[in-house]
């Protein structure tokens, strides 16, 4: 299956692809079960799963290569108007999903920070850096997030779970109501410090979609963007020792080590595809690629219901039979993300996209 016009098949795969860890890492049959590599680091380190945030937020880069060329010809406040109007949809939706997982509760129980709602925030900030102040101003801007996060985590607190800078600032600016508490104690691994350096994987993701648009996908072109994760992955555990890799934290070193493997994993899926030709096993991912944010919330909506009602248990419980507690968990979130996929399969062949 050949990339459509001014597309290339890889970005679609690395975007399904995602999505579909997304899928499985977020709905294990029992959390009690899980294989270590479909787990967060506990704190500092760098698991699998920890690379799927990140490189979600790097293919939204790949995105805003391919639509910000349209904002050309339109006038600051429409393009300014386009941009806010997508990040005020993908956060509000954000808040509507953190809303319905405690429904009942009372609202000042309800979690602010969430994924979708760092996802709009880096989406935003990062379409306002690029257009506004250019590709060396987005450059300078990267540069001065990574530094900036990292002094203010080494000025302001330290590097654990309860003295960090971006918990200080969470409880303060929203109080440990309306925090994650997954960890023990209030923190949140999508508040707002965090957010900071997050806005450069989307930026490094326009970057790497914006050669792949301008040079093609060659082998002399996909050579150079390997080396370029192959720099940042080196530069990330060269700086380790000063500033650990931390997901939670969304460290400044994590953002050059996810940004590099996203890299090294984009340049080999599109010399796979686009250089070798061997991209019919893609379609796969690719049917999540066309409504990934569709079908991310639509399974968080599913999760949420089988709490709500009691039968997510019940549904995991006749895979128990497959041997290993950790197997029949791995087994209930593929069955899950196939279901999705099958839902993404029905729009693509009825060529329906559903975007916000």
């Amino acid at each position: 299956m050949s990339a459509p016009a001014g597309r290339y098949q890889s970005l679609d795969v690395l975007r399904g692809l995602t999505v579909a860890l997304m899928i499985i890492v977020n709905t294990p049959g029992s959390w009690s079960h899980v294989y270590t590599p479909l787990l967060h680091a506990k704190w500092h380190g760098f698991t699998p799963t920890d690379w799927v945030f990140p490189t979600f937020l790097f293919v939204v880069g790949n995105a805003l290569a391919f639509t910000l060329p349209r904002y050309a010809g339109m006038g600051d406040r429409a393009v300014l108007a386009k941009i806010a109007r997508r990040t005020a949809a993908i956060v509000t939706i954000g808040l509507a999903l953190c809303l319905l997982s405690r429904l009942g509760s009372p609202l000042s129980e309800v979690r602010i920070p969430g994924v979708l709602q760092r996802i709009g925030l880096c989406f935003g900030i990062a379409a306002l850096v690029i257009h506004y102040l250019g590709e060396r101003g987005a450059l300078a801007f990267s540069v001065a997030a990574l530094l900036g996060h990292w002094l203010i985590m080494v000025v302001f607190g330290d590097y654990s779970l309860e003295g960090n800078a971006g918990r200080s600032i969470d409880l303060w600016l929203f109080g440990p109501g309306h925090m994650y508490k997954g960890e023990g104690i209030p923190f949140d691994p999508e508040g707002l410090l965090g957010t900071l350096p997050a806005i450069v994987n989307v930026i490094g993701g326009y970057f790497a979609g914006r050669y792949l648009r301008e040079n093609g996908a060659t082998r002399r072109s996909l050579g150079k963007l390997a080396a370029a994760g192959a720099v940042l992955c080196v530069l990330a555990l060269c700086w380790a020792p000063l500033l650990p890799v931390n997901k939670k934290l969304w460290t400044s070193s994590y953002v050059l080590l996810s940004t590099g493997t996203a890299l090294l994993v984009l340049a080999a899926l599109a010399w796979i595809i686009e250089v070798v030709g061997a991209g019919k096993w893609a379609y796969f991912f690719e049917v999540f690629g066309r409504n990934t944010l569709f079908i991310y919330v639509l399974s968080q909506v599913a999760v949420i219901a089988l709490n709500k009602t009691g039968t997510y248990a019940a549904v995991a419980a006749p895979l128990q039979a497959i041997g290993s507690a950790k197997a029949a968990s791995l087994a209930f979130a593929l069955l899950f993300m196939l279901v999705c996929w099958l839902i993404c399969y029905g729009l693509d062949k009825r060529k329906i996209y559903i975007k916000v």
